[in-house]
């Protein structure tokens, strides 16, 4: 009797130490007794090995009731300081136990520690409740953050191979070219003593001395590109090769946070990254000798993508290389198109990239939005060749394996080409009459304003004027004009997060149960951010760089902006890697995610993240001040 005894009290104890415990905290008192009176106590020494869930998944769930424990998360490190240290209150081994796969951690006691070893099939129901789900999203967050297995060459000083040479301003070329030679280098860095930096390749050198016959005299701050763009030392190895893309640079200095010159990156740097096959292909399509070798090149990007997120690059660095891809397809069929028309001058337009791909969030199937905006002096009648040459642009890339809006924004529908002075008058009257011109604009199109402003405040040039578009610069003084900020919300917010895409008739016939990601995940959380940083005059593109920068605002709490992060970066996640299984296996990517293909972890956190968007978009919609009624869309109620 007395064992038994015991033995209740010990139950009964740990039955409470459950009780305060995410995400134990979702059971009922009656399970958390079951689970109690089954579980097992069980005590290690320090050093003693706990579970190895790489070797094999395990059935259990583990609790540290006293003392302390390491984790590694990768098998690799484990010969390495741990990756975690977990104390009385923490849970682990739940990511194999749920996803039935050897996926770790390895878990070994640092002190002497009294572990509650819990019946998954009992447990596992915690882990699909509301705060279970919330549990799982803070748990991965957290361990994305800890790793310590980030790719090597990840950032930008694991590149920076050698001291650069640097060189003053009144450096006689002459003496440069020697130097360089000397060093067996390509590149010199123009100390301009102001906190700028210039550049002065051997190939301008070349160009200017033997070539424009200059004088070995001549001063390097006569030939130097100045002001050289700069990386910083600790950045990203894939923001750095996509500087040095858009800048079209051959080489940038890195400075570290004090600005002090540390190194120098050309291209050839970047072949250690873990985007070296993103690179590879960068190169061959901005070399691609005709439309049919860009066509054969650019088919083979998508396949790039699942090559780099398998180095270990994470996802929203894989979408950002996929963008520098599309960019670079796209500039080259433009190179390509108007070498057959000589007689239209391709620095008469800026294209404009819109939407997703305006944002560098695009993935696999997202189709190109695109807007022109041609030179103001352009007349009526060029403006009709160059839409002409703009529909065989779309043709190639059509043919490159992009999608084209056909009937919508592409360069060649007269609605989204116009001149620059046109785009501003446009967005002028929308901003100050939306009631008037949301509806009829873009006629035959019909597209409201919270298309409008979803297209163009996303705009990102590519080709032509660099810089902020000027019909975004009108949205830049979206604050002043109340009428707009209502109706732009009220769009904005019509569409409501949901967990599943499925009608009554789709029940009855038996048609699967899907999850849109796009439309019913991430989209609400990009109107969200737009509109927001809209409301505080952020110019940033990024939905992630939104909402940090609405952030702490009356429009957005940092909590809330601190979860749609989270949120955002699960569905991206998410988006990407089944459009990737989708090619692999030889299929069309779709936004469309079969329910029943996900683990119960997977699906769980769906539902969480639409729960916490649905929230913090009804708080928006009723802290929002409305100085104007206006009509209100319909909503239907998410499911």
């Amino acid at each position: 009797m007395g064992d038994a005894g015991s033995a209740d009290a010990q139950a009964a104890e740990l039955c409470r130490f459950l009780s305060g415990i995410e995400p134990f905290t979702a059971l009922g008192s009656s399970r958390l007794a079951e689970i109690a009176a089954t579980a097992a106590v069980r005590e290690f020494s320090a050093g003693d090995l706990v579970v190895d869930a790489f070797t094999a998944p395990p059935t259990e769930i583990y609790v540290v009731l006293t003392g302390e424990v390491d984790l590694w998360h990768d098998q690799d490190q484990v010969t390495k300081a741990g990756d975690d240290r977990f104390v009385a209150g923490d849970v682990f081994g739940f990511s194999a136990m749920l996803t039935e796969r050897p996926i770790g951690p390895r878990v070994v006691a640092t002190t002497a520690a009294s572990i509650a070893v819990l019946p998954g099939n009992l447990v596992e129901p915690a882990f699909y409740s509301r705060s279970g789900a919330r549990f799982l999203a803070d748990y991965i967050s957290r361990t994305r953050r800890r790793s310590t297995s980030a790719p090597m060459f990840s950032t930008v000083g694991d590149l920076v191979a050698s001291t650069p040479l640097v060189i003053g301003p009144d450096t006689p070329v002459a003496v440069v070219a020697r130097q360089l030679a000397e060093r067996d280098m390509h590149c010199a860095v123009v100390e301009s003593g102001d906190g700028t930096y210039g550049i002065v390749t051997d190939a301008v050198l070349g160009r200017r001395v033997v070539g424009d016959g200059i004088s070995g005299d001549t001063p390097a701050r006569e030939v130097m590109v100045h002001p050289a763009t700069t990386v910083e030392l600790s950045g990203s190895s894939v923001e750095a090769l996509i500087t040095l893309l858009d800048t079209r640079s051959e080489y940038l200095p890195v400075v570290d946070r004090a600005d002090n010159l540390r190194g120098v990156l050309g291209a050839r740097d970047f072949v250690l990254a873990p985007t070296t096959a993103g690179f590879g292909m960068l190169e061959q399509i901005r070399r691609a000798r005709n439309r049919a070798e860009l066509i054969e090149r650019a088919r083979r990007a998508p396949s790039i993508l699942g090559d780099i997120l398998d180095r270990g690059l994470a996802v929203d660095r894989v979408i950002r290389v996929y963008s520098a891809i599309v960019d670079a397809i796209v500039r080259r069929s433009i190179q390509l198109v108007f070498d057959d028309h000589p007689d239209l001058a391709p620095d008469q337009f800026t294209w404009l990239f819109l939407g997703s791909h305006g944002r560098r969030e695009a993935v696999p199937c997202s189709d190109l939005d695109v807007a022109i905006a041609f030179d103001d002096a352009m007349s009526s009648e060029t403006m009709v060749l160059f839409r002409d040459a703009f529909g065989e642009v779309n043709e190639l890339l059509t043919a490159a394996g992009l999608g084209v809006d056909v009937n919508g924004a592409n360069a060649s529908n007269k609605a989204f080409s116009r001149t620059n002075s046109e785009w501003r008058a446009a967005a002028t009257r929308w901003l100050t009459a939306p009631e008037e011109h949301s509806r009829a604009t873009m006629a035959p199109h019909r597209k409201g304003l919270a298309v409008i402003a979803s297209l163009l405040v996303d705009a990102r040039p590519i080709h032509g004027t660099p810089g902020l578009p000027q019909v975004a610069q009108v949205f830049t003084e979206f604050r002043r004009h109340p009428a707009a900020m209502d109706l732009l919300l009220s769009e904005s917010l019509s569409h409501r997060a949901k967990v599943r895409d499925r009608s009554l008739r789709d029940v009855f016939t038996g048609k699967g149960d899907t999850f849109d990601v796009k439309t019913h995940g991430l989209l609400p959380v990009v109107s969200i951010a737009r509109w927001a940083a809209l409301g505080v005059g952020s110019t940033e593109l990024q939905t992630v760089k939104r909402l940090r920068d609405a952030s702490g605002s009356a429009i957005l709490h940092g909590a809330q902006a601190d979860r749609l992060i989270e949120v955002f970066e699960i569905l991206q996640r998410m988006r990407l890697r089944h459009h990737l299984h989708r090619l692999r296996h030889g299929q069309q990517p779709t936004d469309l995610i079969d329910r029943d293909e996900l683990s119960p972890i997977e699906r769980s956190m769906i539902g969480q993240a639409v729960r916490e968007i649905n929230t913090i978009a009804r708080r928006m919609d009723r802290v929002a001040l409305r100085s104007t009624s206006l009509p209100r869309p319909v909503r239907r109620k998410a499911t």
